[in-house]
């Protein structure tokens, strides 16, 4: 099953904020360091898929490590290791798109240097 088949249904709603939904002081603080009108926090509309990727990657990797332990064949646990870390990085693929949708957005749109500084240095320490 492909990224778009899995997580179709997760995209079936519609990406909604409520304005008058109450912030953290951490979101406050961020949002304020970095001058952006941000009017959701930091939910994306694929936060759920996201959650849900990491607790299959967890368990995976969890089953990778009794691999380990129960003497599997090195080769086994390599493809193993391999199938984690595409979860992971299609993961990571998902998260940067919502970033780029979401919070890259509204920090152009209030002219945030930094906020691209940030994604930049994210990226590449991402793809290393």
């Amino acid at each position: 099953m492909d990224h778009d088949e899995l997580y179709r249904d997760d995209h079936e709603h519609a990406h909604t904020h409520d304005p008058m939904h109450p912030h953290s002081q951490a979101d406050h603080a961020y949002l304020h360091a970095h001058g952006i009108a941000h009017s959701h926090g930091h939910v994306h509309e694929n936060q759920k898929a996201v959650i849900n990727r990491l607790a299959r990657a967890i368990g995976h990797l969890e089953k990778v490590k009794r691999m380990v332990e129960e003497g599997y064949d090195c080769s086994e646990v390599l493809v193993q290791l391999a199938a984690v870390r595409s979860a992971l990085d299609n993961t990571g693929k998902v998260i940067l798109q919502d970033h780029m949708r979401h919070c890259m957005v509204d920090a152009v749109a209030a002219g945030d240097q930094k906020a691209v500084e940030d994604i930049c240095q994210a990226i590449d320490k991402f793809m290393k």
